[in-house]
């Protein structure tokens, strides 16, 4: 197996520090809003790689942190909980987007992790950390506030391939700053008026951002773990201030570092100024569409999301049906399942083998499709022919549920559409009783439109006469 390092910027042999087992640490959530799609493909390529991972065999620790304080944090909860202790408003933020962000989750199918540490929760072992960066000379502290000393950090940029020197210029101390050179970055910031605070050797504060994931994943994992992952868009200052800091409280840290590409709408930025934000929640369609359109671009690859890419993933997601369809009616009674056809199977694990290459792995799936629609349109099948079928059924199903997470259950969406088209039957059907009622009442036939008033009460059904016209509701 192949894997993308963005430390060194070229493919690797995936070599685990344990062998056959994984140990992987992915930045989770700021918990000061609803999840939009940028944040579900982040979600899905993780969980993606996690599933692959145990599909082939390895057993995975999976740790997805959670930062639930921080200044976006700090500003909605003093919108949304105005008046409130600022220590109470921030808990009541952070708890509601928190269940929100794991509802979404949990809508995707994205197993949540083996360890989900909280940076309130890590904040006395935030502290000891700092600590120990201080005493090795990595940091140092400023009426109140603490710094970490950038000059000391051995390759600083190394990641994100940046050249300190070239960072320097321009570079400027923010008002309010005890820094001793402008690219210090805080590891604890001295709390200011109505802004939450937690006790520490230096003041009442409260953690810089970058300090809670070095903390967290060497308490969890260890001084050394295999996969550090997360957007691209993390890869500086936030990552390169990680290994920065764990590296000058002398651990190894990750091996591999794994960044999946941004998201954009018609090619832009997604906001709510500019009206584009789709949140999980609205997003209106099967969440397997969005999965496919995830899959269908590399995970280090941004990519743009367009209603036309949803509707082309759902005439994709469809051809998959139509050949389960056909294949289950051919199938029907025939025998039990055979072993996966290992010519698509391994078709399938070497293109997930290169770096994950989810586009080229869809593409044997719609291989395994085409060819064997050829032989479920056959007039007559032939023992070999029922046995491609059945083998080329349990590939997909198998590779599609395990490692994509994906519902390929055609029957449920084929009800989903009847009891739709029957909905609508019925509200035609409703529809045309009322207006034959409203012609009824011009005729001044009002027995007439008494009965079909009783009529449709009978079904459950309740019209309200309006100024507006007549109008129907559900009987409660």
């Amino acid at each position: 197996m192949k894997i993308y390092n963005s430390l060194t910027r070229k493919k690797e042999d995936f070599e685990p520090i344990k062998k056959g087992k994984v140990s992987m640490y992915v930045c989770g959530p700021t918990v000061y809003d609803e999840p939009h799609i940028g944040h579900a493909r982040s979600a899905y390529v993780f969980d993606v790689i996690r599933r692959y991972f145990l599909y082939r065999g390895y057993m995975v620790t999976f740790v997805r942190n959670v930062t639930d304080v921080d200044d976006k944090i700090i500003d909605k909860a003093r919108k949304e909980f105005k008046g409130e202790d600022i220590m109470t408003a921030v808990q009541k933020v952070s708890e509601k987007y928190l269940a929100a962000y794991h509802e979404d989750m949990d809508r995707l199918g994205i197993e949540p992790p083996d360890h989900e540490p909280s940076a309130q929760k890590y904040i006395p072992k935030m502290v000891e950390f700092i600590e120990l960066l201080i005493k090795r000379g990595y940091a140092y502290e400023a009426d109140g506030d603490v710094y970490f000393d950038i000059k000391k950090a051995k390759d600083y940029g190394k990641l994100s391939k940046q050249n300190l020197e070239k960072m320097e210029i321009g570079a400027r101390v923010a008002p309010g700053e005890r820094k001793k050179d402008p690219l210090d970055f805080a590891l604890w910031k001295k709390a200011k008026e109505d802004e939450p605070s937690w006790h520490s050797t230096w003041s009442e504060g409260r953690p810089g951002w970058h300090i809670e994931c070095s903390v967290m994943s060497s308490d969890i994992l260890d001084d050394e773990f295999d996969i550090h992952g997360g957007g691209i868009d993390l890869i500086f200052p936030h990552h390169e201030n990680e290994i920065a800091q764990s590296e000058g409280a002398g651990k190894k840290f990750a091996r591999y570092w794994l960044h999946n590409g941004l998201l954009t709408i018609n090619g832009e930025k997604m906001a709510k100024s500019l009206g584009n934000f789709i949140t999980i929640k609205n997003f209106g369609k099967s969440l397997d569409l969005l999965k496919l359109f995830f899959l269908s671009a590399h995970y280090r690859h941004p990519v743009d999301y367009t209603e036309e890419s949803i509707k082309e993933m759902e005439e994709k997601r469809d051809r998959i049906f139509r050949f389960l369809r056909k294949a289950d009616t051919r199938l029907e009674g025939y025998g039990e399942e055979v072993p996966i056809n290992e010519t698509y199977h391994a078709n399938f694990v070497a293109s997930m083998d290169d770096d994950f290459n989810t586009p080229m792995a869809l593409g044997v799936i719609f291989k395994c499709v085409s060819d064997c629609n050829k032989i479920v349109d056959k007039e007559k099948l032939d023992d070999k022919d029922y046995e491609a079928l059945v083998n080329a059924r349990h590939f997909i199903r198998d590779v599609s549920k395990n490692i994509f997470g994906l519902n390929l259950d055609y029957k449920a969406r084929d009800a989903a559409i009847k009891a739709v088209a029957n909905a609508k039957e019925e509200e035609k059907k409703i529809d045309a009783k009322i207006q034959e009622r409203e012609e009824a009442r011009k005729r001044k036939d009002y027995k007439r439109a008494d009965a079909i008033r009783k009529e449709l009460l009978k079904e459950g059904i309740v019209v309200e006469d309006t100024k507006e016209g007549p109008v129907w509701r559900s009987k409660l």
